[in-house]
């Protein structure tokens, strides 16, 4: 395998791979979600000061409430659904990250009662969480004001880039344990 960087060329490399499993849920089609998700994570490699090996792949797994509430459980000790959690799957190598970015999962049913009450698209909000998702593999994280402040503003220029308004426009900055 090839372990030359593939990002940083302001787009999605070739040879990315983005696996898609839609597990439980009123998710949208298939398509629908392949299309969104390459686009939100097109933009992260856009924006973000990331680098991936070549070959490398993340997988999105499209879920209900009570299978993301027993991840949430098991892994962070939080017996509640969350709308995303993100796992990562290998240990950068320097600025490098993969072969196996790792898993993100969504809460078909939070995700969709978050998108109602924040009057929102729900493909907008989506791409958000596809977005904030991936930051999460490469070791972007929102524990400390300072990180939050740099995570968010990467999520801010990336949906600018999607053509998706600031979702923390309305929101005070804070570090967030969720």
């Amino acid at each position: 395998m090839d372990d030359k960087p593939q990002a940083g060329q302001g787009a999605l490399p070739d040879d990315f791979q983005i696996d898609i499993a839609v597990a439980a849920g009123s998710w949208p089609d298939e398509n629908e979600l392949a299309s969104l998700c390459h686009a939100a994570i097109d933009a992260v490699f856009k924006v973000a000061p990331v680098q991936a090996l070549a070959g490398s792949e993340v997988s999105l797994v499209f879920t209900d409430d009570a299978a993301v509430q027993e991840l949430n459980k098991r892994w962070r000790d939080k017996d509640k659904p969350t709308n995303v959690l993100s796992f990562p799957g290998s240990e950068p190598d320097g600025d490098l990250y993969g072969p196996l970015m790792g898993d993100i999962v969504m809460a078909q049913e939070t995700i969709s009662r978050e998108t109602d009450e924040l009057g929102i698209e729900f493909s907008h909000h989506l791409s958000h969480l596809v977005v904030h998702g991936m930051l999460h593999l490469f070791d972007y994280d929102h524990q400390e004001n300072d990180e939050a402040e740099l995570m968010e503003g990467l999520e801010r220029q990336i949906l600018a880039g999607l053509g998706i308004s600031d979702p923390y426009a309305d929101k005070p900055l804070l570090a967030d344990d969720d």
